[in-house]
């Protein structure tokens, strides 16, 4: 059965439901070979259509098709699939019911986050690139069992206002409106838990003050963007 929906293969909206499977089993490829997630972990889903369209659970990434990546509804029904959706799926349905206006979900397990997630500590304000996603700090779940639905409420109350958090003893997650963008931003979570680690290691490290950081986050809503005002 094809699904036709909007998603979140670019910015603009698409019907072709085996397009944006080739997108979501790229984004987990990459996500795979750059060290963001080694092995089986991670997961990476795309919201299509009433539903998302997830990475498989327990399959080797290298190992798997764009016809292995399973349909869910925003409801937890997996209708006529072949493979059973990532562990995780509560978790990123969660992420979609609490931000409607987001369209893709990368949770890795990259080194650097999961060792600040396993030592309890969010990423303050020590670089003004926190902001990128989306606050002043990129805060921490409290932990709970993998695939729980606890686990779910706990990252939805992160991503109210923010686009990534870490998860206690556990990994990151990262959001955007397209698979590109939560796939960038899942890297630069990485680069910015690894600066930190390195930045402790000097000592208590100075933090931007909240009046720098909102600024950054009011030029943050137009960087980047190159097309002329209209």
């Amino acid at each position: 059965m094809t699904r036709s929906g909007r998603s979140a293969a670019g910015d603009a909206p698409t019907h072709d439901e085996a397009q944006v499977r080739r997108l979501v089993l790229a984004t987990a490829l990459t996500m795979s070979r750059s060290g963001l997630s080694p092995g089986r972990s991670g997961n990476v889903s795309a919201r299509f259509g009433e539903g998302m369209l997830i990475t498989p659970t327990g399959l080797v990434y290298e190992e798997i098709g764009p016809e292995d990546i399973v349909f869910v509804t925003l409801d937890g029904n997996v209708p006529q699939a072949r493979r059973k959706p990532s562990s995780e799926w509560p978790l990123h349905v969660a992420a979609y019911r609490t931000r409607p206006d987001m369209g893709a979900v990368v949770h890795t397990h990259s080194t650097h986050a999961v060792v600040l997630a396993c030592a309890g500590r969010p990423i303050p304000a020590f670089h003004y690139m926190v902001a990128t996603a989306g606050g002043s700090d990129i805060p921490i779940a409290p932990y709970a069992t993998f695939g729980s639905e606890a686990l779910a409420r706990h990252v939805a109350a992160c991503l109210a206002d923010r686009q990534a958090c870490l998860m206690a003893h556990h990994g990151a997650i990262a959001l955007g409106r397209t698979l590109p963008e939560a796939l960038e931003l899942a890297q630069d979570v990485e680069m910015l838990a690894e600066q930190y680690i390195k930045v402790l290691a000097l000592g208590p490290p100075v933090l931007l003050p909240e009046g720098e950081m909102k600024t950054v986050l009011e030029l943050f809503k137009s960087y980047g963007r190159n097309a002329p005002d209209e």
